[in-house]
């Protein structure tokens, strides 16, 4: 029986681990955090994402969370409506085989599909990475040594078995702060199940309401100090960057300050590395090729990525390297085009001027004809395929 150890029990990480278990291997997974952890930002389930969730047997479980597509209402600093956007535009622009689920509910689908079947070590970290051969020796926090065929490492943008094995300075940071966080209950001034979006100069802020325990918030903003934000905390700092708006903003982010540690709130990086693995140490996911938010297939790549590595190993069976290098061949042109897609995304969020705000919105008008739809659905299926 082959052994992996996996660092990061995040999408990436326990997706990992379930297609290795389904291929007969014994893994560990070690997760710095004390106990699971959740954000309530959306991520749509499309393409190879949502071929690999049919392949790993997710579908079933994850039909149950998907929210399907819903209006979204483009609205002034104020709170009043500009336009809307009907959900038949985000129906065509997905197409059939598509989900979109709460990423907590995406990682929860993953904990309840490995939990009896994978060791999972929560609070512990990796002090050293040795590897020859024949395998890698991996001494953790807890005091135990693994003796494992590979190791993934799948910590995320800010990954240490990236820093450990492969060196800095692969983290392209950008000047934009990101937060995304879960609301208990729907916000004032949002339509019931719809969300509402305000762009602005340099930000973004967006309030989903789909009923209790499904509703989110989301917010992004040029920062010329990302650091400095960082160190404010959430409450402060997007108090300070969204605290003129109206409609739902105030409300969520008086939510937030009842649990700071809701949120997701995190500068925004992409990480660029010329591969993603050497001799039986694999990056996957975040820590490999971070596409950012801005992309909106992090999630979706992370688990095409698992799902395609445990294929190559299957195709390579006594030589990893050997799959590893076939698998990061399939894979690399995907992450790059998202990434790619990210950074002029950039431009959709957290537009430069209001005339980019003005055009930007002159284009969703645009989409939302009906000729027009049919030609964006198609633009995107070829893109997604």
């Amino acid at each position: 029986m082959k052994r992996a150890v996996i660092v990061g029990a995040g999408i990436a990480g326990l997706a990992t681990a379930l297609r290795l278990g389904q291929d007969g291997w014994q893994t560990v997974v070690v997760e710095r955090a004390p106990a699971r952890r959740s954000s309530g930002y959306l991520v749509n389930l499309i393409g190879p994402g949502y071929d690999a969730a049919e392949r790993l047997g997710l579908r079933p479980a994850l039909s149950a969370y998907d929210l399907g597509p819903f209006t979204t209402v483009l609205v002034r600093a104020d709170g009043r409506p500009k336009f809307t956007v009907p959900a038949a535009v985000a129906e065509a622009a997905l197409g059939k085989r598509a989900m979109t689920v709460f990423r907590g509910d995406l990682e929860s689908t993953l904990y309840e599909a490995v939990c009896n079947r994978v060791e999972i070590r929560f609070g512990t970290t990796v002090a050293s990475i040795d590897q020859d051969t024949d395998q890698v020796r991996v001494v953790l926090s807890d005091g135990t040594t693994q003796y494992a065929d590979l190791l993934v490492g799948a910590d995320g943008v800010h990954s240490a078995t990236r820093t450990a094995v492969f060196g800095s300075g692969f983290r392209v940071d950008l000047p934009y702060l990101v937060a995304a966080l879960p609301l208990a209950h729907p916000v004032a001034g949002v339509p019931e199940s719809s969300a509402t979006t305000f762009i602005g100069p340099g930000r973004t802020a967006a309030i989903v309401n789909l009923g209790p325990q499904r509703s989110s918030a989301f917010f992004t903003y040029r920062c010329a100090d990302p650091a400095a934000d960082l160190g404010r905390g959430p409450v402060d700092a997007l108090g300070a960057a969204f605290g003129d708006l109206g409609g739902g903003v105030p409300d969520a982010i008086r939510h937030l300050a009842k649990d700071p540690t809701s949120a997701y709130f995190d500068a925004v990086s992409q990480v660029v590395m010329p591969r993603w693995s050497t001799g039986r140490v694999v990056l996957l996911g975040d820590a490999a090729w971070c596409v950012t938010l801005f992309a909106g297939h992090g999630a979706a790549l992370a688990l095409a990525g698992a799902d395609q590595l445990g294929a190559a190993l299957q195709r390579h069976e006594d030589d990893i390297p050997a799959a590893l290098a076939e698998w990061e061949a399939g894979l690399r042109p995907e992450a790059s085009k998202r990434q790619a897609l990210a950074r002029r995304g950039m431009l959709q969020y957290a537009p430069p001027s209001g005339l980019h705000v003005w055009m930007s919105h002159l284009t969703i008008r645009a989409i939302t004809l009906p000729g027009i739809r049919g030609v964006v659905r198609r633009s995107i299926e070829r893109a997604n395929r």
